[in-house]
């Protein structure tokens, strides 16, 4: 029953998809915000990020009890340069948070702020923001594959984590490009999606 643990672990990844893409879209959210009223630009982002985290429990428990298959495991002295890797990967993250704001992004910015959700802070286009329009993204997915230990569970979720995010990065864009318009155009046209290219930092600092 080794295929068990996948099995259980794309469907469920499939709900969680499912429901966080519904809460996601521009037309739920302005069926809850004339059911709720003002306080629902408050206190959305909070609570939908509250869910996510309760949703990726399930994730956790899948991996460790439900019948699995280990496809490989890197051997010493890899398995710390991919650690590494990832730990690296982990402080770029959390450096793209400040720089964009983490109460926003958490939804705690939100609650005082009327409920804008870049802070006040308007268009990021600076730090890794010059290299790359998803940093976030980009860094969670190389943090999932350089993984030293794969089973056939992991390789699901992240295989259709990797592709959820991309869905995610274009929904993201479609809503940056209604808020920020030409600005967000002109860019797009500059820094590539996902994987940096040489000048796109230098084209951004020459404006």
């Amino acid at each position: 029953m080794q295929i068990f643990g996948p099995l259980v672990m794309s469907v469920y990844f499939l709900i969680f998809a499912l429901v966080h893409s519904l809460l996601a879209d521009p037309a739920f959210k302005r069926m809850a915000r004339s059911i709720i009223g003002t306080g629902f630009d408050r206190w959305q982002r909070l609570a939908y990020n509250l869910l996510a985290t309760i949703m990726t429990l399930p994730f956790l428990f899948i991996l460790i009890f439900l019948p699995d298959r280990t496809l490989y495991q890197i051997p010493w002295p890899w398995i710390y340069i991919m650690a590494g890797g990832q730990l690296l990967l982990a402080i770029a993250l959390l450096l793209t948070l400040r720089q964009t704001g983490a109460g926003p992004f958490l939804g705690l910015s939100q609650i005082w702020d009327e409920g804008r959700m870049d802070g006040g802070s308007g268009l990021v286009t600076t730090g890794f923001y010059s290299r790359t329009r998803n940093p976030l993204f980009l860094f969670a997915v190389l943090i999932l594959w350089l993984s030293p230990l794969m089973t056939e569970s992991l390789l699901a979720f992240n295989i259709l984590a990797t592709v959820y995010f991309y869905l995610g990065a274009r929904h993201e864009e479609r809503s940056l490009r209604a808020e920020y318009g030409a600005a967000y155009e002109d860019y797009k046209a500059r820094v590539p999606m996902f994987l940096p290219r040489p000048g796109s930092r230098k084209q951004i600092n020459n404006d």
